[in-house]
């Protein structure tokens, strides 16, 4: 009885490992680094551990392109279905 007990208590803890596993990296794929877009919205976020900000170029869909200094953190770019993309451009501001 002990010992199926043990593997029962095994089981367990490997089903919590495998299961908790997969939430853990949805959560941080939700918030990347750089370019993101949600359902509705796009995003820029800049990782960053020494409080810089940083030029990136933002890419619109029927309009033209336009650059912009984002801080550290998460910066709303606009409707998904209007912001292609944005990257860094190379440059501090």
């Amino acid at each position: 009885m002990r010992r199926f007990a043990a593997l029962l208590l095994g089981a367990a803890a490997f089903y919590g490992a495998v299961t908790s596993a997969p939430g853990q990296a949805i959560a941080l794929a939700k918030e990347p680094c750089g370019f993101y877009k949600t359902g509705s919205d796009a995003y820029y976020r800049h990782c960053t551990t020494d409080g810089s900000h940083v030029v990136i170029k933002v890419e619109v869909a029927w309009a033209p392109d336009y650059q912009r200094c984002v801080g550290p953190g998460r910066t709303w770019l606009g409707s998904a279905s209007r912001i292609q993309g944005a990257h860094y451009v190379g440059r501090t501001c």
